[in-house]
């Protein structure tokens, strides 16, 4: 009997706070309103741009480079590679991104990674699965490229490990934040052309002690925020598979598409 009575009064409370949740919700955002993700914009849905800013952001969509994801101006056919995985295909299978990185969408990134818009990661994440769906579905992990541990000491979070986080909530895919870990704080990668990218980040990430078994012979999706040369994602894959891992994708927010070097 005091079960049933237990029981009915959890039934009772959930309904009770299911009623209140509309007025509640809308008393929230009253105090604190949505706002654009780019220009801080009040908006009227939850984690989106204002109409200002939405057709600047460029999302990437086929056709593009069966391996780095780059974005084709035609179609080239099924398969086709760019020019760079052509004469050197990267130790990572796929690589994907949301949008591009550029004037329109530097600010999505640099608020999400510096500025503590952690509330941006669901949004993301949202972006990321449409642009990687064939990845994510095809993945046995998640993991972010990660940070030294001094780095994440100072910005209190890994914006990396949130979009996995968000990515394996969305999907159901297993997630794992800490699979990876830099053994080593490099410089930032910041100003350096590609042959200085991969020194940089040249035997600093290995994969954690004792998560081996936990990758062998699966297929990993590493998760960043953004794709510039790709040299630190192949440190990840590189690490990865002498791990034992099957085969790697990249999922990114953006990715830049014309670099300068």
């Amino acid at each position: 009997m005091f079960r049933l009575h237990r029981d009915e009064g959890r039934a009772s409370a959930a309904g009770f706070v299911r009623a209140l949740w509309p007025a509640g919700r809308l008393a929230l955002d009253t105090l604190l309103p949505m706002q654009c993700l780019s220009c801080g914009t009040v908006v009227g849905a939850e984690g989106g741009l204002c109409a200002k800013c939405w057709p600047k952001v460029t999302f990437i969509q086929s056709p593009q480079c069966a391996a780095c994801g780059l974005p084709f101006a035609h179609d080239v056919g099924v398969g086709a590679r760019c020019g760079a995985c052509s004469r050197e295909l990267p130790p990572y299978d796929r690589a994907r991104a949301a949008f591009v990185y550029d004037d329109a969408s530097r600010n999505l990134v640099l608020s999400f990674k510096h500025a503590d818009r952690t509330d941006a990661a669901s949004v993301y994440a949202r972006w990321m699965a449409q642009a990687g769906a064939a990845l994510i579905e095809e993945a046995d992990v998640i993991a972010p490229v990660p940070l030294h541990w001094t780095r994440l000491l100072r910005r209190r979070y890994n914006q990396a490990a949130l979009l996995v986080i968000a990515l394996a909530h969305r999907s159901g895919t297993r997630a794992d934040p800490s699979l990876l870990v830099r053994t080593r704080r490099t410089p930032s990668q910041g100003g350096l052309g590609v042959t200085g990218r991969r020194e940089n980040v040249r035997g600093a990430i290995a994969v954690r002690d004792g998560r081996q078994d936990g990758i062998a012979g699966r297929r990993v999706l590493v998760v960043d925020d953004v794709f510039t040369t790709g040299a630190t994602a192949a440190a990840c894959t590189r690490a990865l598979l002498r791990s034992g891992a099957k085969a790697v994708d990249l999922l990114t927010l953006a990715r830049v598409v014309r670099p300068i070097f």
